[in-house]
This record gives C-alpha cells, sequence and structure tokens, in this order.
C-alpha cells in the first residue's frame, strides 16, 4: 500500500564499522519514492551516536527540508523497534530517534529483512542464475547470506500484503550429507561443542573453522588463514586443502538453502547474498551447490523448478529500505 504524501525520507544501513545513508525523494503526486539520491558513507567510530551521525548527515544533505520518515537497517536483532549493536556502541532506538530529530516515523529493521524487501525489485542484472526454472509468481522468495553471520529471511506475499520473515535460522545445527562432512562436524564439535551452520561453515569464522577441521581429518600442516585468505587460495589454486574447503562450503550452502527452500515453501526463488560469495561466482556455478540445492530425494523435482540466483547489487539493501517504505503505511 502507498502512503500517499509527498517529501524527503531518509534511509540508512548501519553496521558495525560503517553505516551508509541516503535520502530518497517522492514525486508530487506520487506516494512511492521514486528516487534514492547520493549515498553517504560514515565511519561509526567517529560518531557517539546514531543520532550524531544523522544530524550531521542532515545538516550536509536535506537542503534545509526536513525528512518526515527515516527506514534504517541494523546489522543485528531489532526488537520493538530497537537495536543494540554487537559491534559497536550505538543503540539504534527508533521511537527515542523519531521525536529527538523531527521525523513523523521511524522504522528500524533487520538487514536481511531489508534484502528480503529488495527481492522483487532486482533486475536481471542485479543477479546471476544458479539454476532452476522461473519461480512461481506470488510465491515466497528466500535470501540466504554467508558473510559475517549467516543471514536467512523470507518474504512472503498474501492478497497485496507483504511480509518479510526474519530468522535465526544460521544457529540451527549444520547437516552432514556424507561421510567426510560427518567426519569433519565431528571435529568441529569437539572444538566448539554445538555445530551451527554459521560457526560450522557457513560465515567467515565458518569457512576458516571448516578449513581447520579438514586440515585435521586429513592430517594435512596448513599455514594460519582467514576467510579471504582460504578463498584467494582456494581460486589461485595453490593450496588444496583451501580449495576443498571452499568446495565444501558451496556443497554445504547447496543443501542448506535446498532444506530452507522446502522449510518456507519458497517457490518463488532462493537468493545467494552476503559479503562472501559474490567473490567467487564462477567457483559457485561449477561447484556442488545446484545438485546439492536439488537432493531431497522423493522432493527432488520440487527443488528442480525452485530457481536459485546470486544477487550481486551492491547497493540492494537502499533497494529494500524503498520498497518497505513504499509498501508500509505508518
Amino acid at each position: 500500500m502507498n502512503i500517499g504524501k509527498t517529501g524527503q525520507m531518509l534511509l540508512a544501513d548501519i553496521g558495525g564499522t560503517n553505516a551508509r545513508f541516503a535520502l530518497s525523494q517522492s514525486e508530487l503526486g506520487r506516494g512511492d519514492f521514486a528516487q534514492v539520491g547520493p549515498i553517504d558513507y560514515v565511519k561509526v567510530a567517529d560518531f557517539p551516536t546514531v543520532r550524531e551521525a544523522i544530524s550531521d548527515v542532515l545538516a550536509h544533505r536535506s537542503g534545509g527540508e526536513q525528512p518526515r520518515r527515516a527506514v534504517l537497517a541494523v546489522a543485528g536483532p531489532v526488537t520493538n523497534n530497537r537495536c543494540v549493536m554487537t559491534n559497536s556502541p550505538w543503540v539504534i532506538d527508533g521511537n527515542e530517534l523519531q521525536p529527538a530529530l523531527g521525523f513523523d516515523s521511524v522504522h528500524v529493521l533487520n538487514d536481511f529483512e531489508v534484502v528480503a524487501w529488495s527481492l522483487p525489485a532486482l533486475q536481471p542484472s542485479d543477479l546471476i542464475p544458479l539454476g532452476g526454472q522461473d519461480g512461481l509468481p506470488g510465491e515466497p522468495l528466500l535470501v540466504v547470506g554467508p558473510g559475517t553471520g549467516f543471514g536467512v529471511s523470507c518474504l512472503v506475499e498474501r492478497h497485496g500484503a507483504r511480509l518479510a520473515v526474519v530468522t535465526e535460522a544460521g544457529h540451527a545445527t549444520l547437516p552432514a550429507e556424507n561421510e567426510r562432512e560427518e567426519r569433519v562436524i565431528t571435529c568441529l564439535r569437539r572444538r566448539l561443542g554445538h555445530v551451527s551452520i554459521e560457526r560450522g561453515a557457513l560465515s567467515g569464522s565458518g569457512l576458516q573453522n571448516l578449513y581447520e577441521a579438514l586440515a585435521e581429518v586429513d592430517g594435512a600442516q596448513v599455514p594460519h588463514r582467514n576467510a579471504a585468505g582460504i578463498t584467494k587460495a582456494a581460486l589461485e589454486g595453490s593450496c588444496p586443502v583451501s580449495r576443498a574447503t571452499l568446495e565444501m562450503f558451496c556443497a554445504i550452502l547447496g543443501s542448506v538453502a535446498g532444506n530452507l527452500a522446502v522449510t518456507f515453501g519458497a517457490r518463488g526463488g532462493v537468493y545467494i547474498a552476503g559479503g562472501i560469495v559474490p567473490r567467487f561466482p564462477e567457483f559457485l556455478m561449477a561447484s556442488a551447490f545446484r545438485a546439492r540445492f536439488e537432493a531431497k530425494g522423493r522432493f527432488q523435482d520440487y527443488l528442480r523448478n525452485i530457481p536459485t540466483r546470486l544477487v550481486i547489487k551492491p547497493d540492494a539493501s537502499f533497494v529494500g529500505l524503498k520498497m518497505f517504505a513504499d509498501h508500509n503505511v505508518d
């Protein structure tokens, strides 16, 4: 549903280290916000509070016009329109920011909730196809994303209303599909206790844990590497354990994405986002990702029809922020 008003709106994508801000301007006679302006990049450490950061951005960008609304994406759990950031001192509280900065409304959303909102608006140039058919119109759209953590959200549409379901699926138990993965997970269990999808494989730290466990299982001596180093060595072919790690990462991603697709009935499509996978699209396409996505026994035909796509648009979050604003009334 469109909001039916005109004016500026503040959009923000706030992480632990950096925050990005932009103003969106609605056109006269239209309810939706048609234009997103230039994006300002702000270091979180440069401002004691998010209120001061927003005030600074508005002083430079608003042209003297007070935005009526703010929609903020944050990298953390949101409860009652409030997020206490894990890796920064900022507390993002929409109910406090609204009167303090003169907004009519402030919405605080989880960052993967915002990515889910972006999915219907993404264009073919924003995506790399990874197999499957066209997807069914009106059916749920699922996004999963290995990055600092493992994000999962599902956009559901019914009778013209949309809802992005936010999950903590990254903390579910990591499944094994074969004996080699069982041995790796057994090794990880000795180190971590509970082996979650996020810590065991599908995140930056998970990729590093997977690398170290594979080396132990194979009795290989390998240098310490972080996720970026493992990925680089794998793509260069300079380290067999790194390459095996990235291959297992892609296979596990396929299995987990397939599990979540049948869990949510995501017949509209499954999208891969996050900071890790867009760095190696060709490797992912050549991997076991899609085969493992479909490998669900009697439900193989069900999975075969679901498209999988890699999101490569850098500012997809701002598309999602705008889509949320366009479809929600204060």
